[in-house]
């Protein structure tokens, strides 16, 4: 890429990967999302927490955007970024979609469910109010590795 800001969203899907360390380790799907706000601040950040939370609706994203909502005390995120590992899914790309996110920017693409660019578009979809800006695929090679990897440490010890 020769964005004059691909160093900057480096930088925070740098963070968004450790997120995403974290949550492997702790035996959820690696994946990790953070938002910042208009003035490029830090305001939310979130791993999956499905297992520990028992909850299906507890992906990185959702958790990431629902704390941005709290801290602006608005779900308008209009003008945030949200970062995010892993292309998002039916359920999270509807939810970014109505927090009306300014840019999405993901890093592994997601062939299975994937609804951003690979298996699906909602945001450019006719039915979808809100036209996301997206940069996908950065870092890709990093965050498919650590997805890659820890799938394939888990099914050895399913094995």
């Amino acid at each position: 890429m020769d964005n004059p800001t691909y160093p900057i969203h480096q930088q925070w899907m740098s963070l968004a990967l450790e997120l995403a360390k974290a949550a492997g380790e702790a035996g959820e799907v690696p994946v990790g999302a953070l938002v910042l706000n208009a003035r490029g601040q830090l305001i939310a950040e979130a791993q999956n927490r499905r297992e520990r939370d028992c909850d299906p609706t507890a992906h990185a994203e959702v958790l990431a955007l629902r704390e941005a909502g709290r801290v602006l005390n608005s779900w308008h995120l209009d003008g945030c970024t949200l970062y995010v590992t892993l292309e998002p899914c039916p359920m999270c790309a509807g939810a970014i979609v109505q927090a009306r996110i300014g840019l999405l920017v993901y890093g592994a693409d997601d062939p299975k469910t994937g609804t951003i660019r690979t298996v699906a578009n909602i945001p450019d979809s006719h039915y979808s109010f809100h036209r996301l800006s997206v940069l996908g695929g950065m870092m890709e090679s990093a965050c498919r590795e650590q997805l890659q990897s820890w799938f394939g440490h888990r099914r050895k010890q399913k094995s």
